[in-house]
């Protein structure tokens, strides 16, 4: 399908249009050592819903079923904003003024997506290009999506021609959204690491860095590679000036923590390093529970902890 071989341009117009956008909302770092708070600013802060959604259900409650009460909870714990996971603009009708109300931001949402299949990109493509539109309204300017493995839980992989056609529309994706003045960042699981991270690593160097950027989620990262801390900096020194987005995550031997703080993964040596090339990412707490997580906290109080942590090591993203 032409719409996604080869690697296809814009009209010089509309990157120019894209580029002027997205200068001022690229996220550039001007730089002071990791930790050292800049005065009187303080590092915004998003989380994801995801990690709600488990608290909440651990505690045999549904987030969606009065979003204004669970929005206040995430308000109540010290967030800036909320990235939400979209499947249908007409969610954004209920969702927008919410946020408003709670004075929580969504300078970025999460969609998904599959994209290593023809018919299945076509329509994947525009239907995030529908969101987009609507949630550019809103002050989104990062849209994070994560293609969908080709069996979720199993331990099937994509085929060398997926992953090209896959990169392809990913790119593809990627400029149209740019048009828009919004930037893509793509974000992967445990899954894309199989196989000597071929798919995760094909989705960055079989696409164009201007149209599609990296949403580090550390901890997949981390645990995609057998629980190694050396991996989550190797990605990060790989492709450290295509971070727009970073997912935060903490483990203790590998079991994810209530709360964001000291652990398995040493995010005060990736806030370093990334201040030190100049990437200033958006970032975004996804402190999540599972199955062996202690049972301690609320989500309230967990993020509360976990927020005062993040502001900490990444202080000198202030502002």
């Amino acid at each position: 399908m032409s719409t996604f071989g080869g690697s296809s341009s814009m009209h010089r117009r509309d990157f120019l249009q894209w580029a002027s956008v997205a200068a001022g909302s690229v996220l550039l770092a001007a730089g002071a050592p990791a930790g050292e708070q800049q005065p009187g600013k303080q590092l915004q802060l998003a989380t994801n819903q995801y990690p709600w959604f488990t608290f909440y259900r651990r505690e045999n409650r549904d987030f969606a079923a009065s979003l204004d009460d669970s929005l206040r909870e995430v308000a109540a714990s010290g967030m800036d904003g909320f990235e939400p996971l979209v499947t249908d603009p007409a969610q954004l009708d209920a969702l927008v003024p919410l946020l408003a109300r709670h004075n929580l931001q969504m300078r970025s949402l999460y969609v998904n997506s599959t994209l290593h299949l023809p018919d299945a990109a076509e329509k994947s493509i525009e239907s995030v290009l529908a969101i987009a539109e609507k949630a550019k309204q809103a002050g989104t300017q990062i849209v994070v999506t994560n293609p969908n493995p080709v069996r979720w839980g199993s331990q099937d992989d994509k085929d060398d021609a997926q992953l090209r056609f896959q990169a392809a529309a990913l790119n593809t994706l990627g400029e149209k959204l740019a048009v828009l003045g919004l930037m893509l960042a793509y974000h992967n699981h445990d899954a894309e690491l199989r196989n000597a991270a071929r798919e995760f690593h094909h989705m960055m160097v079989g696409t164009d860095a201007r149209f599609v950027t990296l949403c580090l989620d550390a901890h997949w990262i981390y645990r995609g590679s057998g629980n190694s801390a050396v991996a989550v900096m190797d990605v990060a020194r790989l492709y450290g000036p295509r971070i727009r987005e970073l997912h935060l995550r903490q483990s203790a031997g590998g079991i994810w923590t209530e709360t964001f703080g000291d652990g398995d993964i040493d995010y005060a040596d990736l806030a370093e390093y990334l201040a030190q090339i100049g990437a200033k990412p958006l970032v975004v707490l996804e402190q999540a529970v599972e199955k062996d997580t202690p049972k301690t906290l609320g989500a309230v109080e967990a993020h509360r902890r976990g927020g005062q942590y993040a502001r900490k090591i990444f202080a000198s993203w202030a502002g």
